[in-house]
């Protein structure tokens, strides 16, 4: 017991940074740890503001809703960025090449700012659009729209604050990021309810007040990732020389990046489809479905922070030459997310109604909530493979594959059979969530069989 305790000490102090050597356990427990505790610090940040949303109204959680459903295209952008700058800055780690890792580090940066503040400032100026888009009425847009407007107009900070953790995590700096997690998550939580429902001379704001508690939350986070960054200490060496241009780099970043994008922006927008279908059911049903997607998240980051682990041994080792020793670290993290999620189904399975009611006690809204959540949680088992197993496959560097997988399951499968259940056969809004699971498990089939094959072995990064 005291040898665990002192493990998860070096896991959260950050002890180590290079993981190519010695024993692949240790290896997985040292990045998972910081890394689950990262995205449950992430997740927090979902679940917190739709908590206290949820104390201002139905109308108010249904908004946040509409806008987390087209920001998913703001965090596709980030997470494809990340998981390139997972797949450079890995290898050069791997490669024992510090410098070079630094220069990436900076073009990752110069790109993240630029793209986010293309996708940001349209969202921005058209958010009321975007409502009316997303099928939201008119006394929703007019009390909703500044929500809207900050959130996109944030979105530098979002941006950042996932490429520079895919970096931090690319150098097994997996600790420094899980602080910044926590340094953002801390302050949104205290400043959640100030803003929200005032205190002092600050006013009572509603639901835009979860947007600035928010904003200034991951733009505190994205800093504290930027000066440790800074630091010439560790195992990636940024100079401030590093963020002029570099064509070269800035192509193979994009390249990987362009694959990484365009898979979780399928997955998005099936999404956002997902959520059109269900918005002509209600703002209840909206509101319970996206309840459940927020305590699904609080389960599936922590899970994320498995799968990234994952992506970082497979960059490292291919990187040091050892490709047998990336394949079997990808089985071992998946095997442990199988376990983890399996327990977690099984509970949210059986208690559902408490889980759910913790945040909503409308009866229309919790028995959506309940019933989505409980068909997500029978494709428990497959979302564990299929999470680590994709991101074995991005951190390679191979991101082309895993789009593909996503393009047949989500677009070809996913989005016609919720529409077909939903609407032609009249399942109403479980068609939907049974189209989720139904897909989801589909995908990892589907990966499982391409990571055997091992072509993901041969990419050059």
């Amino acid at each position: 017991m005291t040898k665990f305790f002192r493990l998860l000490l070096d896991a959260l102090r950050g002890t180590e940074s290079n993981y190519t050597s010695g024993s692949i356990n240790r290896a997985i427990f040292m990045l998972s740890v910081p890394m689950v505790l990262e995205m449950v610090m992430e997740s927090l940040f979902a679940i917190v503001d739709v908590f206290f949303v949820a104390k201002i109204s139905t109308e108010a959680v249904a908004t946040v809703g509409l806008t987390e459903s087209v920001l998913t295209i703001v965090y596709s952008v980030a997470i494809g960025l990340s998981t390139a700058a997972t797949a450079l800055v890995s290898r050069r780690v791997g490669e024992g090449n510090p410098r070079e890792a630094g220069k990436s580090v900076a073009q990752v940066i110069l790109v993240s700012v630029a793209i986010a503040l293309l996708i940001g400032i349209p969202g921005a100026v058209f958010a009321e659009d975007i409502l009316r888009l997303m099928g939201g009425d008119a006394h929703l847009i007019a009390n909703g729209s500044g929500f809207t407007r900050l959130i996109f107009a944030s979105s530098p900070a979002i941006v950042l604050l996932y490429t520079l953790s895919g970096c931090l995590r690319g150098a097994g700096e997996a600790s420094i990021a899980m602080r910044s997690l926590w340094l953002a998550n801390g302050l949104n939580i205290i400043m959640c309810p100030i803003f929200i429902f005032g205190w002092g001379p600050i006013p009572e704001m509603g639901v835009m007040g979860s947007a600035v508690a928010t904003t200034l939350g991951r733009s505190a986070g994205a800093l504290y990732q930027l000066v440790n960054l800074m630091k010439n200490d560790r195992a990636v060496q940024v100079q401030t020389t590093d963020f002029r241009p570099d064509t070269a780099i800035i192509r193979n970043l994009l390249g990987i990046a362009a694959g990484g994008t365009a898979q979780f922006l399928v997955g998005s927008a099936s999404w956002v489809f997902l959520t059109r279908i269900l918005s002509t059911f209600g703002s209840d049903v909206v509101a319970g479905y996206t309840i459940a997607i927020r305590i699904m998240i609080f389960t599936i980051m922590p899970s994320w922070g498995m799968a990234n682990a994952a992506a970082t041994l497979v960059g490292q080792n291919l990187g040091a030459g050892q490709p047998g020793r990336a394949e079997t670290s990808a089985w071992r993290a998946a095997f442990c997310n199988m376990l983890f999620l399996l327990g977690v189904g099984v509970l949210f399975f059986l208690s559902a109604h408490e889980i759910v009611g913790f945040f909503n006690r409308d009866p229309d809204v919790v028995a959506i909530a309940v019933q989505c959540l409980r068909i997500f949680c029978l494709g428990y088992v497959f979302f564990a493979y299929g999470m680590v197993i994709s991101q074995a496959l991005n951190g390679a560097g191979d991101t082309r594959t895993p789009t593909l997988i996503n393009v047949v399951c989500f677009w070809l499968v996913e989005i016609p059979l919720a529409y077909l259940l939903a609407n032609s056969l009249g399942w109403g809004p479980e068609g939907v969530f049974w189209s989720v699971a139904f897909s989801e498990s589909l995908l990892a089939v589907i990966a499982v069989l391409v990571f055997r094959r091992g072509r993901w072995k041969l990419v050059q990064v």
